[in-house]
């Protein structure tokens, strides 16, 4: 991003940790979901966040919402710091940062219709709102997703699943925030569906100027609505870029792997370029292993990378990574 830009969120040093086991005889050990990130969000952008399953991408964009309470570090929004406050004083950044999650069939309250659902916000955040206004607000808000708006009285099950995620984006944009957090929002969507709301989510955020996290582990999907994408493996940031650098020029080789395994859709190329795997198995965040934590399955790993935690630093300008042999 340009120096022009301005900072929206500032992550340092945020850690998540997961007691978990436990019992008469046996001690709880940490699952260490997040193991220390350092980024920032800039206002208007869409920072892609990328990675294998249960790398803790989620773990992370809930963290920075304050849906999990922080083990460590910091969010500051606007400089002020998200995780020192309370449950009162955390209510007008509720309104400024919202979620839309994954899965647009357990997101969605079953007993409630569509309206009841868009509205609900409004009910918390705006509770002078009438009933007849709260309704209105609810159609309007259909309407901009591209839905009936008389939908309102209809229930959850009378939709598809992207119609479903449609209605939970109407309900992350009922008290107009700044920040949304898309939990790979389109990875429970057939094919056909996801360029659609993806096509959509970048006209609402042209149209309201919106900031996105945009989560999710389909990297061609990711490097068309990105304007910077981030890697994370077992818990850490290992590498950030604008898009295009990133795509272009990897530096990190988790992100070399990663990029080589995008499917190319044409079999004749496919064929002469065979994907080369990542060998071992991911580790578990458990007991993750000393050093880096990426060096049991990298192929230019040296002794310092089993012994010393890469600190992530700038390779190039605005292009951070944590690699000892880069």
């Amino acid at each position: 991003m340009g120096s022009e830009a301005k900072k929206l969120l500032k992550i340092s040093g945020l850690k998540k940790h997961f007691a978990t086991g436990g019992g008469l005889l046996r001690k709880k050990k940490l699952v260490q979901a997040v193991n220390g990130l350092d980024f920032e969000i800039f206002e208007g952008e869409t920072l892609g966040l990328v990675g294998e399953s249960g790398c803790g991408k989620s773990t992370a964009g809930r963290t920075i919402l304050q849906l999990y309470q922080a083990t460590e570090g910091s969010v500051l929004y606007d400089d002020v710091d998200l995780t020192k406050l309370n449950k009162q004083e955390l209510l007008p950044y509720r309104r400024k940062m919202q979620i839309i999650f994954q899965d647009p069939y357990s997101s969605l309250n079953p007993r409630l219709t569509v309206g009841s659902t868009i509205s609900e916000p409004l009910l918390i955040h705006q509770p002078e709102m009438k009933k007849k206004e709260r309704l209105e607000a609810g159609q309007a808000l259909l309407e901009k997703v591209n839905l009936d708006p008389s939908f309102v009285n209809r229930f959850p099950h009378e939709f598809s699943g992207g119609q479903r995620q449609r209605i939970g984006i109407a309900r992350a944009l009922a008290v107009k925030p700044d920040f949304i957090v898309c939990d790979e929002p389109i990875s429970a969507l057939d094919v056909s569906v996801q360029a659609q709301v993806v096509t959509l989510l970048e006209d609402l955020q042209s149209e309201f100027q919106l900031t996105y996290l945009f989560i999710a582990h389909d990297l061609s999907m990711v490097r068309h609505i990105s304007t910077r994408v981030a890697v994370m493996y077992l818990g850490k940031i290992v590498e950030i870029a604008d898009r295009d650098e990133l795509y272009e020029k990897p530096l990190h080789p988790y992100t070399k792997a990663l990029l080589a395994a995008i499917p190319v859709p044409d079999p004749v190329y496919a064929k002469k370029h065979p994907v080369k795997q990542l060998e071992g198995e991911v580790p578990s965040p458990l007991n993750p292993p000393k050093g880096c934590f990426f060096s049991p399955r990298c192929p230019l790993a040296q002794k310092i990378c089993f012994e010393q935690s890469p600190p992530l630093e700038e390779k190039g300008p605005g292009h951070p990574v944590a690699c000892h042999m880069v």
